[in-house]
């Protein structure tokens, strides 16, 4: 094991204490983090954007906050960090480089993480593989073949790979809690508008995306999301403030939870035997901690929320690339980008503003539906995706069939664009892996606002069920 491996699988929170406790310095965990991520980053293209001597040049500061000196990666879209190029995945935006830091990011900056740079996405975050060809495949610690999830999933990789603790995500259809499922890390998606989308934006993707993190630990999540929750000024609206900081809620007796749980899709499509599996075992795991656990699901018009979906995210794609256009100067034509997200583009086009505006009121009836579902259930549980991790190229489209991609992506996940269009809290576990020892995560909802009964179960099931000690084979 090399020397900097001593901190590669220690979580955020254990890294944050060495540096208060003054047992290590933070430009030693840096240099570490940077180390492993040259040595191990070429197998796995997690990392794209590299900020090594700005994260040097930080970390010989002595940042302050509660999470000092901890390294830290931002994902290549919705981030804006001052002096660093970001490309969205995307050629379009190969010289952009923003001169502002987010409001994300001066908060994620203030709590005392040190960015070492920028993680691989798909093209402006559309596809739930991370294989954008600007950037180049990101590869799946647990096999290298296989797809890591997306958009988030360089993200992902790098922490399942223990090349940091935790790093940026974000997720308008899944984004975070899907490739968390496929690398074996814990992903939640926040409360719609838990965190700050600004100064860019009001809400990203019409309020179907927000950001946070995938993480080692489960604690981690919750200082995080601590230290970066709430409303920017100017916000439209904002979630429901919590009771307590979310990280006194890791280790706080959850009580017994209404559990429903659930395998069955709501397009009728199967679900592979291993993501099945993968459910009832924490179905079971959850009855045995004492929790009243049901097999029950709501009904839902899959092909009226399907179309309402696509409709509302083509006009915010086409939306996206316009307001790049506006600001780089740059016209749009189809050789930048790749064949699915030029169909999207040219897709939300076609789209009238009263169609993407009842197409938003669409969903958000359908959320209030789903929500009297939750008057009796405190949690619903289901698969994160319905396959293990595919082989990369799976999402693959051609100019010839555009939508291609689009079509197989849909049948894999089907259960998590349903909290985006409700705003709720989800999450995914990694509780199992299968024979071939890739990793299948566990989808847990619950109310909106109500991350505090997540993270609670969710240290629940981490303390019955550790998986920190696992490690990927490509891993530090």
């Amino acid at each position: 094991m090399a020397k900097t491996d001593a901190f590669a699988f220690l979580d955020a929170t254990e890294q944050a204490e060495l540096v208060r406790q003054r047992k290590v310095k933070p430009i030693e965990l840096v240099d570490a983090a940077i180390e492993r991520i040259e040595r191990i980053n070429p197998a796995i293209n997690a990392v794209v954007t590299p900020m090594f001597e700005e994260a040097r040049a930080v970390a010989r500061k002595a940042p302050k906050g509660p999470l000092a000196g901890v390294p830290f990666l931002l994902k290549d879209i919705g981030a804006p960090c001052a002096g660093v190029r970001m490309t969205e995945g995307s050629a379009f935006l190969r010289h952009y480089v923003p001169d502002y830091d987010s409001e994300l990011v001066t908060r994620l900056k203030r709590s005392g993480l040190i960015i070492l740079g920028k993680t691989n996405v798909s093209e402006f975050g559309l596809m739930i593989t991370t294989e954008p060809r600007f950037l180049g495949a990101c590869r799946n610690p647990w096999n290298t073949d296989r797809s890591t999830g997306g958009s988030s999933g360089g993200s992902a990789a790098a922490v399942a790979a223990g090349l940091v603790p935790m790093a940026h995500g974000s997720d308008g259809g899944g984004s975070i809690r899907i490739p968390a499922a496929c690398c074996g890390v814990f992903g939640l998606k926040p409360t719609r508008a838990r965190t700050p989308a600004g100064p860019d934006y009001a809400e990203l993707w019409g309020g179907l995306a927000v950001q946070h993190a995938l993480t080692r630990s489960v604690r981690d999540s919750a200082a995080l999301l601590d230290a970066t929750a709430g409303p920017d000024i100017g916000d439209p609206y904002w979630a429901p403030p919590p009771a307590r900081p979310f990280i006194k809620e890791v280790g706080a007796d959850p009580g017994r939870l209404r559990i429903a749980f659930t395998t069955a899709t709501p397009t009728g499509r199967p679900v592979h035997a291993d993501c099945v599996m993968a459910v009832k075992e924490a179905a079971a795991l959850c009855a045995d901690l004492g929790h009243e656990v049901t097999e029950a699901s709501f009904a839902v018009d899959a092909e009226r929320i399907t179309r309402a979906f696509v409709i509302a995210v083509s006009s915010s794609v086409a939306a996206t690339v316009d307001g790049y256009a506006r600001l780089t100067g740059r016209k749009p034509a189809p050789e930048y980008f790749e064949p699915v997200t030029w169909a999207m583009y040219e897709m939300g086009h076609q789209h009238s503003a009263p169609e993407y505006y009842l197409a938003v009121e669409e969903l958000r009836r359908i959320a209030r539906d789903i929500g009297r579902f939750f008057l009796n259930h405190d949690i619903w549980l289901t698969p994160t995706i319905t396959e293990p991790p595919v082989p990369l190229g799976s999402f693959d489209s051609t100019p010839e069939n555009p939508l291609e991609g689009l079509f197989r992506m849909s049948s894999i996940m089907p259960f998590t664009p349903v909290c985006n269009f409700t705003g709720q809290p989800g999450m995914s576990v990694p509780l199992f892996w299968n024979a071939d020892g890739l990793p299948i995560g566990t989808h847990f909802v619950a109310r909106f606002g109500d991350e505090a009964t997540l993270f609670r179960l969710a240290a629940q099931l981490e303390a019955a069920r550790p998986w920190a000690r696992r490690r990927p084979p490509v891993s530090a």
